[in-house]
């Protein structure tokens, strides 16, 4: 069954929002696109952060505390790696170790991304389609005032401490876009596109840099929704706020949404920011005012239940001209 349902997203915040939709869409309507950006190479193994987060989350065995991870997590490895003075700025549980080891195995013999990550989850029990935004290389890289950082050095290795000049998405040119995200993107069956709470610069940019997969989401018949991922004037996770700063924008949620038109016809304010509907309105941008905070499994499903509905009141309405452009 193709799906009638899309959702893009990154990680952990994506993921939230991405297992509320399996309770919400049937799982052979439902498929997820994940930003691969934040793929690496470390001590020899392919690391897909997004992805696994996704597919842990979805499992039902991420760490619910820090969001990424495997619950119940041990450290053998790491303990033993640092003992011989390996790299350690980057943390691989045992368990989790196991998905990376396998996973570089099977690329190397010729394996997709995508077709591993089909296969890893359906073992995880994973019944929704989680797809990698790409399975050619695309890797997001900050310009820094340290210099030019692999995103994993920039956000882990220094925890996103140097000041952000510019986000480069390294091969996003050039890259073919997910062929299931395509096709579901040009079906007129397809119901609604979600753009999850996700890093619009790290997480949702990297997708939009694909020429081929922002054209397809401009032109898609289906109504497009995007969740913001800032509630008054704070960022939900990571470091949204302070990139928005280094860029010069206004932390706010009405930024995202100006940063998102011309792709998306709904946003999803959080009631604490209410005073911003009429402004986004104005952009010929509906508006879903309501809580969006997700703390639980009920208001992530809860979240997902809003986003589907609204979304189905929603004309296409990206042809229209913007107020004010």
């Amino acid at each position: 069954m193709k799906p009638r349902v899309l959702a893009l997203c990154g990680g952990v915040g994506g993921a939230k929002l991405a297992l509320g939709l399996t309770h919400v869409v049937p799982a052979e309507a439902l498929a997820i696109l994940v930003n691969t950006g934040d793929d690496f190479e470390h001590l020899g193994l392919h690391i897909s952060p997004d992805v696994d987060t996704v597919t842990y989350t979805l499992g039902g065995i991420s760490n619910a505390a820090q969001g990424w991870g495997i619950e119940g997590e041990s450290w053998a490895f790491m303990d033993q790696l640092r003992r011989l003075g390996g790299e350690d700025w980057f943390q691989l549980g045992d368990r989790d170790l196991a998905l990376h080891v396998e996973r570089t195995r099977r690329l190397r013999a010729g394996e997709s991304l995508t077709a591993v990550t089909a296969d890893v989850s359906a073992r995880l029990g994973v019944a929704a389609r989680i797809l990698p935004m790409s399975d050619d290389p695309i890797r997001t890289e900050v310009d820094t005032d340290e210099g030019l950082l692999p995103f994993q050095r920039y956000f882990v290795g220094r925890r996103a401490e140097p000041a952000m000049r510019a986000i480069h998405y390294r091969g996003a040119e050039t890259a073919i876009p997910n062929e299931t995200a395509m096709a579901a993107l040009s079906d007129p069956a397809l119901e609604a596109v979600i753009l999850c709470p996700s890093n619009p610069w790290l997480s949702i940019a990297p997708l939009l840099a694909m020429p081929d997969l922002r054209a397809a989401l401009a032109a898609t018949t289906a109504p497009v929704v995007a969740v913001a991922p800032i509630v008054a004037g704070q960022a939900i996770k990571g470091p949204t706020a302070k990139l928005m700063r280094e860029m010069g924008l206004a932390v706010s949620a009405d930024t995202v949404a100006h940063y998102y038109h011309g792709l998306i016809d709904g946003y999803m304010l959080d009631t604490a920011d209410a005073e911003l509907g009429e402004t986004i309105e104005a952009q010929g941008i509906a508006v879903n005012i309501g809580p969006t905070v997700m703390t639980d499994l009920p208001s992530r499903i809860t979240l997902a239940e809003r986003a589907i509905r609204f979304a189905g009141t929603l004309p296409n309405s990206r042809d229209a001209p913007c107020p004010g452009h």
